[in-house]
């Protein structure tokens, strides 16, 4: 193979859960509690295993994340057949003392402007 060929030859695409797992292997701004509100205020029907690929987490994570987010009132949890949906309750104030007076409502609004909800 000559050395043009070589050069010409394109790098391997990858894959949209490649990218969130490599970007979840440095650090971020929010958390991942933060991440799970935003993947369930733009699609309340996704499964644990789609909020861990999204998040770039474990199963098990999201399980106990939700498990804290449901017990302390942040997310709401509805059972239909054998699924759950869970609905952000945005109202909720954020925990830390510097962001005292604000809402979870404001983050996912800041985070979500200009993002398409899916149909």
């Amino acid at each position: 193979m000559s050395q043009s060929t070589a050069t010409l030859r394109r790098p391997p695409s990858i894959s949209y859960s490649e990218k969130v797992q490599s970007a979840a292997r440095s650090w971020t701004f929010l958390t991942n509690h933060a991440h799970v509100l935003i993947a369930i205020s733009r699609d309340p029907e996704l499964r644990q295993r789609d909020i861990s690929e999204l998040v770039g987490i474990t199963e098990g994570a999201v399980q106990r994340i939700l498990h804290e987010l449901e017990e302390d009132g942040y997310v709401a949890r509805e059972r239909i057949g054998r699924r759950n949906r869970y609905s952000v309750l945005a109202g909720q104030p954020l925990r830390h003392p510097l962001e005292a007076g604000h809402t979870i409502e404001e983050i996912i609004d800041t985070v979500n402007r200009g993002t398409v909800a899916p149909s």
